[in-house]
């Protein structure tokens, strides 16, 4: 079988409903306000993963040309660009780490409880 190619916006959007599930114990209200960052996490993490394709294939260093004798190369404009980006990313997903709903903590069993069910059981 074979896998049909997702496109950019279906990747994102994939991303999102991800991203949304991980928040969805989220007050209503703060959600709101976090699904901007969610969005923006979504597009970076495909564009990401678009650049690193990228530059696995075409590598790191482009060769130029500015004018007829002048030759030489330079970090790819991929390479900028996910520099960039990925400092951007990691931003974001530290700021939505940081409104992440805090899951409450286990019960820890009360001893005279444990007394009470070891006695019970035997």
């Amino acid at each position: 079988m074979i896998k049909k190619e997702l496109t950019k916006e279906d990747r994102i959007k994939k991303e999102i409903n991800r991203l949304k599930k991980l928040y969805k114990d989220m007050a209503e209200n703060t959600m709101k306000k976090v699904i901007s960052l969610i969005e923006n996490a979504a597009f970076m993490t495909v564009t990401l993963e678009d650049l690193q394709d990228a530059i696995n294939k075409n590598g790191t260093i482009s060769e130029y040309k500015n004018g007829e004798n002048q030759y030489g190369t330079k970090k790819s404009p991929e390479v900028e660009v996910y520099n960039t980006m990925i400092k951007n990313h990691m931003g974001i997903i530290k700021q939505l780490t940081d409104l992440m709903p805090e899951k409450p903590a286990p019960k820890k069993e009360d001893e005279f409880i444990k007394i009470l069910k070891r006695e019970n059981n035997g």
